[in-house]
């Protein structure tokens, strides 16, 4: 059964100091799926992030989240919603302990229980080794799983991804990738991902928008991410 559109976009326009970044970007993404955004850098895939959990204004368009407009809305207000959002650089509390950080990131609900962490640590042990730590010392890599796991634990039915695997070791690249995926399909998080990393790319998405100055002007499906040519021909210069 062809599972429900969980957010889209029509007409989006957005950016910075009245002048758009964003030139009408149209796109879709169902319940349960894992969608890329790939592009060269400079062509707004941070700005569409921004604009999706509400960091970036909307100057025309929409953005709508289980068949409701939440363009007007604040991000606090989409957090609720169940938009998660993990930005580019990461953005933890430094002077915050592994666990502080984690409690932050269940302030939405009601009551965050001790099973709540434990299904954080599971997925990232690290982050129970180092839960007494403070998070400004913990290398980029643990940083960024400290990043997912503070999102995760609002339960949110959508996670937006920026840029992941930027400055991180391989081997964690592939973990974080591995893990959003069997997240994905345990629980049906759906996740958009902007990276740059293509291999991560074609480890985690089932389908990828190419934007370019501001537009989406290719969709590929995991055959064409496959074929080196095609992605080169999308990114070059």
């Amino acid at each position: 059964m062809r599972k429900e559109v969980l957010l889209s976009t029509l007409g989006l326009r957005a950016g910075y100091g009245g002048k758009p970044v964003l030139q009408g970007l149209d796109i879709t993404v169902r319940e349960g799926e894992i969608v890329g955004v790939i592009g060269r850098n400079g062509v707004g895939k941070s700005t569409l992030m921004k604009s999706l959990i509400g960091l970036v204004p909307t100057m025309a368009g929409s953005v709508v989240f289980r068949d409701a407009p939440v363009e007007h809305l604040p991000p606090y207000k989409r957090a609720r919603l169940g938009v998660g959002y993990v930005p580019q650089g990461r953005d933890v509390f430094p002077r915050l302990t592994v666990a502080e950080n984690l409690r932050v990131g269940g302030l939405f609900r009601s009551s965050v229980t001790e099973a709540d962490r434990q299904r954080i640590f599971e997925y990232f042990p690290i982050l129970a080794e180092r839960r007494n730590q403070r998070a400004g010392t913990m290398s980029g890599g643990q940083q960024q799983q400290l990043a997912i796991g503070r999102v995760l634990m609002a339960q949110p039915a959508l996670v937006l991804l920026d840029e992941p695997s930027e400055g991180i070791q391989p081997n964690i690249v592939q973990d974080i990738a591995r893990i959003m995926v069997d997240l994905n399909r345990a629980s049906g998080l759906t996740i958009i991902l902007v990276e740059q990393n293509i291999d991560m790319i074609r480890a985690m998405v089932e389908r990828c928008y190419v934007m370019d100055k501001g537009r989406i002007v290719a969709s590929l499906d995991r055959d064409d991410l496959a074929d080196a040519e095609v992605v080169r021909r999308h990114l070059s210069v």
